[in-house]
Parts: C-alpha cells; structure tokens; sequence
C-alpha cells in the first residue's frame, strides 16, 4: 500500500506537455484554510468559479476556474480542490509551488500550518484514497486505469461497464449466496443436537451445482473481458521473403515494414497493435528463419534469435508459408526444417498456424487457410481464425473489462466449490471441511473487489496508475 495515506496531497492532474486546459487537483482532509488563503473567499461547493490564481504578493499567474468538493461528495471522500488553468507545464507548476506555499503559511489562528504536511502525490493515490474511503471497490478502481489505457473502443466501453460496478455486482452476489450456504451448514456445526439437518435441509449440493454453473458464466465473461483488456500476442514467421512483412503491412493497413526481394530484408522485429472487433492483437513481424549456415551476417543471426524468443512468448504463431515455391526442393526441405525446430519451441501444436501466402499467384494445398497480402484475399478469415484461437466468441456488449488476477481469483473460487460439491455429495459429510472449503471459496472472491486483499498487492495495483489519479 503506498505509505502516508492521512496526508493531504497534490498532482497536477493532466497529461504532461502542452494543452488548452490543465488541472490541478489537491485532497485533504480539511481544505478550508488553504482555500481562505489562496483567494481570501469562501468556495460554494461543486461550483466552479471563475477567479485569478495570485502568487505571494499578490501577482497573477493565471486565471481559471476553482472548483471545490466537499467530503465525502468527491472522488477521494476527502475534501478536493481542482484548480483548472491553461495548460502550459510551467503555469501548472507555479500554481503547484503557490499552493504548497501557502499550505506551509502559519495560520496564527490556530497556532500551526494551514495544511501541514501537503505533499506531491504518488502515482495511483487519488484512486487509492478513493478505495480505502470507501468511494470504490478495488475492481472499479483497476478500471479507472484500464478505461485510460484502453486501446480500442470495445475496451474502453467495457472498462466503463467495470467502472460502474458491473463485475463487482456479480461478483457480491456470488458472495452473498456463498455466505448463505456459509451460514445454514455453520448452523449444522454450533447446533449438532438438534433433528433438523439444515444442509439436507437447504439441499446445499444442488445449491452448490448452481453456484458452480453461474460461477463459470461470470468466469468465461471475464476471460472474455481480459482478452479486451490485454490482448492477443501474434508473430509472423516463416523463411525469408513468404510475405510476413507484406502480411502486417496489409493486417495493419499502413506501410510499417520495409518490403524488397531480398532475403533478410527484415534484420529485428517491429510491431504493430490492431484491433479485430474490438480485441487488440499485437502482431509482430519477425526476421526470417533459416539455417544458421544460410545466414550472411552476425546482424541477421542476432534478428533470428529475437525470432525465436517472440515465438516463444507468443499466444498465436502464424508460420506463413509461401504457395509459389512449393515444390522446389531447397524450399521444401527448409519448411520441413523449420516445422521440426519450431514443434518444441511453441509448447502447443494449436498455437501454430499455418497460413498459405502468395495465392493471387498459386495455388495452396485443399482445406489450407489461404490469403494473398497483394489483393487481401483471405484476410478476413484470418482475422477470424486469430479470434477463434484467442478465445474470443462474445460480443464486446455486455463484456467487462478483467485482469488477470480476477481470472485466477475466480479459478481458485471454482476450485474450491468444485471440492465443496464433492463433500456436500458424501454420506456424511464432514461438515467442518465443507464450511472451509465455502469459506476460502468467499475469500477468493473477495481478493476481486478487495475484501480481502494483502497490502503489497494494492501497492503493485496502484504504484502503476498515472500521477494525479
């Protein structure tokens, strides 16, 4: 967790560099005597106000708007100040050092400085605050981030539906059938005497089975929101000159690569994100595979080895293959090289492709998945192949952006339900287990929306927010 959470904090709140407009934006517990001294007249709140940013003798440095949030009707919970200016970076950090001026001013009053202790804030501890005060949950918080690195519009619409609540209310309502299971068999356990079985009773196995079957639906949704979030890793490979430079060029429809007949044109390699209905894939055009022997320089050789790492880390290999040299015995007998080498080094067969290149010119082999970068034929079936091997089968409506700590937070909730089951299912179920069992099931969900979440972990989620959010 990011230290000194009780201390009054400020950041400028926009993107660094130039602009019409930049915020800044300060949190505290009690602003009233910053805001007196800053323009000597009380703010109406969630009104904004046109008045002079003036420096320590009374000179301006800007005119704009002031705009006061009294707690706990702000983002934070706190009491919040956002002074918006024009966006030049030296205007934005003069109103920065004029306040932290003035918080520093000794109020006689009260025998101390008017906001002691106000300090440049952290990156994330806006939105820190704002879960720790109760103003978000932690999977709304983690959409705050994601809505602004959203790099397509079906993510960020979905980051949107995380930020309203839409996965933590399914999450809290899993919970809370889990917490009332939770309390009939811990009710078996403190009252063992009476006749009544209150889990035969309830029938907790078949309410575990239902459990079970909307636990996968939320789980598949939120792979399904992951996949938005961080997408899919493809790499073009294949032997020199099949076409993967002309294939990313035609994927992303611009001219990225450079594209000549010459073998091993391609020496590192370069990266494009495009989108397919709304699901970034990050393809990356690679440097041609062939022997070592068949190499001509040491800078080709190191391009080969970044190859073979980006294969190893891909989610998807399109080996492209090129349809009008099949056939010519050099060419074969490479492809047939290539397919030995790359088998272990893609862990999965079904994370290769095999895609046939060149068919405006040849013909490739029945049933092949066939595209020409030229004229674009086939194209659009691979695009949806890609989809089908990412997982991908829903609409991004309805979908919620997902982490994927909320994929295995999710996992392990399943796990323990399955186990759950299992015990409910038995003879005589030793009741003690299955209440642990739907305890930790609990838990787990909790990690999601932060019921129970270690504080090294809200350190690492919020340590990668932006400053002044």
């Amino acid at each position: 967790m990011l230290p000194r959470h009780e201390d009054p904090i400020i950041a400028v709140a926009t993107a660094p560099g130039r602009a019409a407009v930049g915020i800044v934006r300060i949190s505290a517990r009690q602003l009233d005597g910053l805001i007196d001294d800053l323009f000597r007249r009380p703010l109406e709140p969630r009104r904004a106000m046109l008045l002079p940013f003036l420096d320590a003798g009374g000179e301006p440095i800007d005119r704009g708007l002031a705009v006061y949030f009294p707690a706990p009707h702000s983002y934070t919970g706190e009491d919040v100040l956002e002074l918006q200016a024009h966006g030049g970076p030296v205007v934005l950090q003069l109103i920065v050092a004029r306040c932290l001026e003035a918080a520093a001013q000794l109020d006689a009053a009260a025998g101390r400085a008017r906001l002691p202790n106000l300090r440049l804030a952290q990156p994330g501890e806006f939105t820190e605050r704002a879960f720790l005060n109760g103003k978000l949950d932690l999977a709304q918080a983690e959409a705050v981030a994601d809505m602004i690195d959203a790099s397509t519009e079906a993510a960020a619409r979905s980051a949107g539906r995380a930020l309203t609540g839409a996965l933590s209310a399914a999450v809290n309502a899993l919970a809370e059938r889990i917490v009332a299971l939770r309390t009939l068999v811990e009710a078996t356990l403190d009252f063992p005497e009476e006749d009544i079985d209150f889990v035969q009773q309830a029938d907790a196995r078949r309410q575990i089975e239902r459990l079970r079957s909307d636990l996968a639906a939320l789980l598949e949704r939120t792979r399904q929101g992951m996949l938005l979030r961080e997408g899919m890793h493809v790499v073009l490979a294949g032997q020199p000159n099949v076409g993967k430079s002309s294939l990313l060029n035609a994927l992303a429809g611009a001219e990225l690569a450079i594209v000549t007949p010459i073998p091993g044109t391609t020496r590192d390699k370069v990266s494009q994100t495009i989108q397919i209905e709304g699901v970034p894939v990050h393809v990356v055009d690679t440097a041609g595979l062939r022997h070592p022997d068949q190499t001509f320089d040491e800078v080709e050789r190191i391009g080969i080895e970044r190859t073979w790492q980006a294969i190893e880390q891909a989610d998807a290999i399109v080996l492209l293959h090129d349809a009008s040299r099949a056939g010519e015995p050099a060419y074969d007998q490479a492809e047939t090289r290539l397919d030995r080498e790359l088998a272990p080094r893609a862990r999965e067969v079904g994370r290769i492709l095999h895609v046939y290149n060149k068919t405006d010119i040849a013909a490739a082999p029945p049933d092949a998945l066939a595209v020409s970068a030229l004229t674009g034929q086939g194209l659009a079936a691979l695009r949806e192949e890609l989809l089908r091997r990412a997982g991908w089968h829903a609409s991004p409506e309805g979908v919620f952006i997902a982490r994927t700590r909320h994929v295995q937070a999710l996992s392990r909730c399943a796990d323990r339900l399955e186990e759950a089951q299992r015990l409910a299912g038995s003879a005589q179920a030793p009741l003690e287990l299955l209440a642990e069992e739907l305890r930790m099931a609990h838990q787990a969900l909790g990690e999601i929306t932060g019921s129970f979440t270690a504080d090294d972990l809200l350190g690492e989620i919020f340590g990668r927010f932006c400053i002044g959010k």
